[in-house]
């Protein structure tokens, strides 16, 4: 934000136009005629320069009107009218810039000199020192500060005429000024030697026959000597000799010509020592930092690295300086003053310089809420009035940020500050209503929730509200009306809910929060949100309600539950017949490429023929497509028991040669878990993440379509131990990149068992072998995936194949509800044929005839078309 002015750029001064008034009419006495001619060029040239200077000064002041933030547009007006000399315009244009933004310090000294420059007189001294004292504070300027104590030694009326109080004033100018900048590296030594000047000057302004008063004044200089030599400056060794050089003008023997420090005294001479060491050991660190050729971020980067060195040695007045030298090179680094505010925080317990970093900070990049947050902290550590941090919360609000979640973290660092001040009523001096914090809530919520909706930072601003209504405001239809008004605009978060009904729970209001959920537990939230809602229904009547409420939630929600069971199962089936579609398109065209590649002579036989062997031996024609087709099976049931242990598919030429020719891995399952509910996207790493808190992971299996390459969804876990799987089954029903997972044990034993019985038993579809993932027992079986899996892809013996083993039982049941996709041949409960009359068997009236049928009586019924 620096910027440095040509001296074309300058306003002029009153000799300079005297000046030039005197060349121009010697020229015109030398010769008239010639200087007539170049008069009126020059003033047509003249006349167009300041027409263009006037249509620039009015686009860039129209340009700030419109855009007052515009800080390139700043300077380059204030520069326009410091080439014009409008003197009224230019001071408003500065005035209006400082406002708004930090000026550099060349920017400053260029004020000062200009108004000094216009009027020296006592009447325009007030003025202009205050001018120094705004320009210092922005950044460290070293030769600002040098031009402050010069001009303020000069037009200072009580110090040009030594009177005790501006001696005094003087005094204290310089110390500040070597608070400031005096353990500057580089250039603090003009400082050191202004103040030295200036009591010398002192020095001589006393009477030789005063000599106490010159006595006490010599040891002045004396210990400015002393602690100039035990500062590292970097002319240190030149400000030895001009010490020894003062002391032998004192009467003191010493070898003014050399660099020993012999004559010095033990204590002078030890200080100076550790102050050249400290400056060697930073002279290379000087170095890098004034690299004016080298990019700014590497700049950056050593000043950083100067400050870490700094730090190690723990001199808090050295850091500091060196954050004020970087922030002046840097100034709208945020990252810098972050560090720099940061380490104020911890270590500097004076609150007005924390105060005054942050206000600083603030002006540089008012872009960064964390730094505004700060701020808020600070002056509430420093016992700041309300009516300064009102202030400085409304211009945080006026600043623009990256993101609204930073607002939000302004609203509520505003909010715990008022929230503690009311706490404290008894305490302070300026009690706070609490409808000033009421004011703050409802801004936030005006601001914000349209851009927040739906989101967890809204439901907690609202709970945190909520809270402070019932509690501080003891208004507990105000509390209410935060929760109405947040579930207008996020009433379709679970979490909303919940929010509020915890709350009524908590103060002891049942019959509130069971109106709540009567208000919900139909409602459709995302996810398992609608499940959830229902059964937390009836936990809520289980621990709080009545046998009668609980019977009445029970009625209201085991209807839902099961239209919400249904409508999953529905979609599951949508999606494996989707994919089993998928898989006989495929397979259909693999047999068709097949049976193009196949060299047989049945094959190449022309079609004509082939049609003719099919009319006259159609069971031939018919055998041979059947014994394809098995074999086609056969490939296809390989290829859907492949998993994927978390590696990455090779590409699909050697997939196809390993679906064709390897027979597929078999796992004992002995210590598994089954992981169902996965997300499409969900990879190895995704899950090997997942269990790192876990441990003992030795295999994942991901099952993929074999179509498509895309997970089913489904997976296999092995661990190495049961404490590792236990820990692993504790995880049940966490979140996995937006889906909660079910996990359960894999048991190969009860899925053998069901494989074994099943032959001779009817099919379990209880809750238990089912899996179905209702939450009501808290675990998802993985048989009920299986069974899905199983009668759409082929991977185990198909529903139907296992109802056409059970021909010879008439009263196969089904147990549960969800009969929809049970096969006809099944039977649900309850379903009874006593009264049914049984067909009449064919041959009969109705039926027809049982007789078996000739060959020839086939063939003619087959080829009757």
């Amino acid at each position: 934000m620096a910027e440095t002015l040509d001296s074309s750029d300058i306003l002029p001064s009153e000799e300079v136009i005297n000046g030039a008034e005197g060349q121009a009419a010697a020229s015109e006495t030398q010769s008239p005629k010639n200087s007539s001619d170049s008069d009126s060029e020059s003033d047509s040239d003249d006349s167009d320069d300041e027409a263009q200077e006037n249509l620039q000064m009015e686009t860039l002041e129209m340009e700030l009107s419109n855009n007052p933030a515009n800080y390139d547009g700043h300077v380059q007006f204030i520069r326009a009218l410091r080439r014009k000399g409008n003197i009224e315009k230019l001071r408003q244009a500065r005035e209006v810039m400082s406002t708004l933004f930090p000026l550099s310090p060349v920017m400053w000294q260029e004020w000062t000199k200009d108004e000094t420059s216009l009027s020296s007189g006592p009447e325009t001294f007030p003025a202009i020192e205050k001018l120094y004292e705004r320009g210092i504070l922005d950044y460290l300027s070293v030769s600002l500060w040098w031009d402050y104590l010069n001009y303020v030694r000069e037009y200072d009326p009580s110090i040009r005429e030594c009177s005790p109080a501006g001696i005094l004033k003087a005094r204290n100018l310089f110390e500040r000024a070597l608070t400031a900048a005096g353990l500057h590296v580089t250039e603090g030594s003009k400082i050191w030697e202004a103040y030295r000047e200036f009591e010398l000057a002192l020095f001589h302004t006393i009477d030789e026959t005063d000599t106490e008063a010159r006595e006490k004044q010599v040891q002045r200089i004396r210990n400015i000597f002393h602690r100039q030599l035990s500062v590292p400056l970097i002319d240190l060794s030149s400000t030895l000799l001009v010490y020894k050089a003062w002391e032998v003008e004192q009467g003191n023997v010493l070898d003014v010509n050399s660099s020993d420090l012999d004559g010095i005294s033990s204590h002078v001479a030890s200080a100076y020592r550790k102050a050249l060491e400290m400056l060697n050991a930073r002279v290379h660190l000087e170095e890098q930092i004034s690299r004016q050729d080298a990019p700014d971020s590497e700049r950056l980067k050593h000043f950083m690295a100067y400050l870490k060195f700094e730090q190690s040695f723990g001199d808090p007045a050295r850091v500091q300086i060196l954050y004020e030298r970087a922030v002046t090179e840097f100034p709208i680094s945020n990252d810098l003053w972050l560090d720099y505010t940061c380490y104020l925080d911890k270590t500097l317990k004076a609150a007005s310089i924390v105060r005054d970093v942050y206000s600083r900070a603030t002006r540089n990049c008012p872009w960064v809420g964390e730094l505004w947050v700060r701020y808020f902290l600070s002056l509430e550590r420093g016992r700041a009035s309300e009516e300064e941090i009102s202030a400085v919360f409304e211009k945080s609000l006026l600043c623009s940020f990256s993101s609204f979640d930073e607002y939000l973290d302004i609203f509520l660092t505003r909010v715990d500050g008022l929230r503690r001040r009311i706490s404290l009523a008894g305490e302070v001096e300026d009690a706070l209503d609490y409808a000033v914090l009421r004011d703050i809530f409802q801004r936030a919520s005006d601001y914000l929730s349209l851009h927040l909706k739906n989101t967890d930072s809204l439901l907690r601003m609202h709970t945190y509200w909520a809270r402070l209504e019932s509690i501080l405001g003891k208004d507990l239809v105000a509390a209410r009306g935060v929760w109405e008004s947040l579930l207008k605009i996020s009433g379709s978060m679970l979490e909303t809910w919940q929010g509020y009904i915890a709350m009524e729970i908590e103060m002891g209001h049942i019959n509130e929060a069971r109106s709540l959920y009567k208000r919900c537990y139909s409602k459709k939230f995302s996810g398992t949100g609608s499940e959830d809602i229902c059964r937390s229904w009836l936990r809520f009547e289980r621990e709080f309600g009545t046998l009668e409420d609980f019977d009445h939630a029970a009625q209201k929600v085991t209807p839902r539950l099961e239209e919400l069971q249904l409508f999953r199962l529905q979609q599951e089936s949508k999606n494996i017949t989707a994919s089993t579609d998928q898989k006989d398109n495929s397979f259909n065209k693999n047999v068709r490429e097949k049976r193009k590649l196949t060299s047989n002579a049945t094959d190449e036989q022309p079609s004509a023929k082939r049609q003719k062997e099919a009319a006259q031996n159609p069971r031939k024609a018919y055998g041979k497509d059947k014994a394809h087709m098995k074999n086609s099976a056969e490939a296809n049931k390989v290829e859907n028991v492949i998993v994927h242990d978390g590696k990455p598919d090779s590409g699909k030429e050697n997939e196809t040669k390993d679906l064709i020719s390897e027979k597929p891995k078999k796992y004992n399952d002995q210590c598994t878990a089954f992981i169902s509910n996965l997300g499409f996207q969900v990879n190895y790493e995704d899950l090997h993440g997942f269990f790192s808190d876990v441990g003992g992971v030795n295999g994942i299996r991901i099952l993929h379509d074999k179509n498509t390459g895309k997970s089913r969804g489904l997976a296999y876990v092995d661990f190495s131990d049961d404490a590792h799987l236990n820990a692993a089954l504790a995880k049940n029903k966490q979140m996995l990149l937006g889906k909660k997972l079910s996990i359960v044990r894999s048991d190969p034993k009860q899925k053998k068992k069901r494989e074994s019985v099943g032959r001779s038993t009817p099919m379990e579809h209880d809750g238990e072998t089912t899996g179905h993932a209702d939450g009501r027992t808290g675990t998802v079986v993985e048989s009920n995936a299986e069974h899905f899996l199983d009668s759409s892809k082929g991977t185990k013996e198909p529903q139907a194949q296992l109802t056409n083993k059970r021909r010879g039982d008439d009263h196969v049941q089904l147990k549960g509800k969800n009969t929809f996709a049970v096969p006809r041949m099944v039977r649900p409960l309850g379903w009874s044929d006593k009264n049914k009359p049984k067909p009449k068997p064919e041959g009969t009236e109705e039926g027809g005839d049982l007789t078996p049928k000739s060959n020839d009586e086939f063939r003619k019924m087959f080829l009757k078309t």
